[in-house]
């Protein structure tokens, strides 16, 4: 392992011009020579990362393409550090980062995995060495982030550690909230790794449960909705699953199973996802109608600006032998699809992901507040446009995965003071049961990531 860990950097990642060498460091046992490696390899992720704006999955999925060498416990070490690095970099940067030593370097990885509470426990013993920390006292086995916060501090009292801090000062204006409780769960859950959700789909949950049990993931089912399933938090080799390779299992977060279940789909209803991506919307409704009835008529029409993910979304669907699902571009700014032609539109609109930071802490740190402020005149036009499309009678769905009110809320607000033909309607947040015309899907309510979603009538 230890040669796959010494590969040339530079044909993997970028080389920093700040590049770090550990080579005046003396490595005495196997450990501290792998510790070193790991610690190089992180750096040169991390900053590619940084530096290039890049995201830390296609970085790392990259990386780990060309390095092929790289055991499963190597590619574990180097993964969790990476992503943990930025779940706490509101805190590590506090270390003195512009320096880029190299004992500053392995300070951070330590804390980090003090923080994380990894078992690499010889590796972490390493970096603890060579960085020279001393005086740490070991940390705990910690069940919240205040925890974290208060050791911290004890440690290093010459810094202030703040759960503020976790997320960058620009959130807090565009997702503002007076109530300390629900920041400091939110922050929690920002700094938690959230589980792997999924759907089932041609097949009963309790077979499919026991259908993973019996390969050693934890799949369990979930309260709130009959065809979700909760896969756990380790990684999951999803093309050796027959479930998935069959088309009878779907990944997709909770908080985005949300909006389908909220479109309420009649079986003989059609369809129209104006920004399907990949599609895992289009498939939802489609399986929704199916549960109805498996003679269901309806159809469901998939939209973007993106031919990849369409062609994606077309190998899902066939996978789930799912007919009724087709594609259609937008290549202009003329509507793909009829006007006034369908009983439901999904606008499931480009936002900011804030939402998703629990699965892209990186992105976080990369964004600037314009990843929230240069969206609602676009969400606006696609919903406009999108409208179009929604015939007498019917529903408009408008939904995002950013936390902000700012295109959220206020995007639905503005779009409704041009349109006296629809109006809201009152739904209701399956996890809290709260009943209201607009819905913020929290992560802390169910272990999800952030959604919004408001469902509107065209009266006329």
């Amino acid at each position: 392992m230890v040669d796959a860990l010494n590969t040339s950097q530079t044909s993997s990642t970028e080389q920093s011009a700040d590049a770090l060498s550990f080579d005046n460091l003396q490595a005495d046992t196997p450990a501290q020579k792998r510790a070193l490696s790991y610690a190089n390899t992180i750096y040169q992720l991390f900053h590619q990362i940084m530096d290039k704006q890049q995201p830390a999955d296609r970085v790392v999925g990259e990386y780990f393409r060309v390095n092929k060498k790289h055991g499963s416990k190597d590619r574990r070490v180097i993964r969790e550090s990476l992503f943990a690095l930025f779940r706490w970099w509101g805190w590590l940067r506090k270390f003195d980062t512009q320096s880029k030593t190299e004992q500053t370097w392995l300070t951070l990885l330590t804390i980090n995995a003090r923080l994380e509470s990894h078992p690499w426990s010889e590796f972490i013993s390493a970096w603890e060495t060579f960085a020279g920390l001393v005086n740490i006292n070991s940390a705990p086995e910690f069940s919240h982030v205040s925890q974290r916060a208060t050791w911290l501090n004890e440690q290093f009292s010459e810094h202030c550690f703040t759960t503020d801090e976790l997320v960058p000062g620009w959130f807090w204006e565009v997702c503002p909230s007076e109530n300390s409780e629900q920041r400091l769960a939110l922050v929690q859950s920002l700094s938690s790794r959230p589980p792997i959700w999924g759907r089932v789909q041609n097949i009963d949950l309790d077979d499919a449960i026991q259908s993973l049990q019996k390969l050693d993931i934890p799949a369990k089912g979930c309260e709130f909705f009959s065809d979700s399933i909760n896969l756990g938090n380790k990684n999951i080799n999803l093309n050796g699953l027959s479930l998935y390779k069959e088309g009878e299992l779907e990944i997709q977060d909770l908080g985005s199973q949300v909006v389908g279940q909220l479109c309420q789909p009649k079986a003989d209803d059609n369809w129209w996802d104006t920004c399907s991506g990949a599609g895992g919307k289009s498939l939802q409704i489609r399986s929704l109608m199916l549960q109805q009835s498996q003679e269901a008529q309806g159809s469901i029409i998939a939209s973007d600006i993106r031919r990849k993910p369409l062609e994606e979304l077309a190998k899902r669907a066939k996978r789930a032998g799912f007919k009724k699902i087709t594609t259609s571009p937008w290549k202009s700014d003329e509507l793909p699809v009829p006007h006034a032609h369908f009983d439901g539109v999904l606008v499931d609109a480009p936002c900011s992901c804030t939402g998703t930071w629990r699965r892209n802490p990186d992105m976080r740190w990369i964004d600037t507040i314009d990843a929230v402020l240069d969206k609602p005149n676009l969400q606006l036009d696609i919903l406009t446009r999108s409208s179009k499309a929604v015939k007498t009678g019917a529903t408009l769905v408008y939904a995002t995965c950013s936390l902000s009110p700012l295109e959220n809320e206020e995007v639905v607000k503005a779009f409704l003071a041009q349109h006296s033909d629809f109006s809201l309607e009152v739904t209701t947040h399956p996890f809290t049961g709260a009943k209201d015309t607009m819905h913020t899907v929290v992560p802390y309510q169910a272990d999800t990531d952030g959604m919004f979603v408001a469902r509107m009538l065209k009266l006329s």
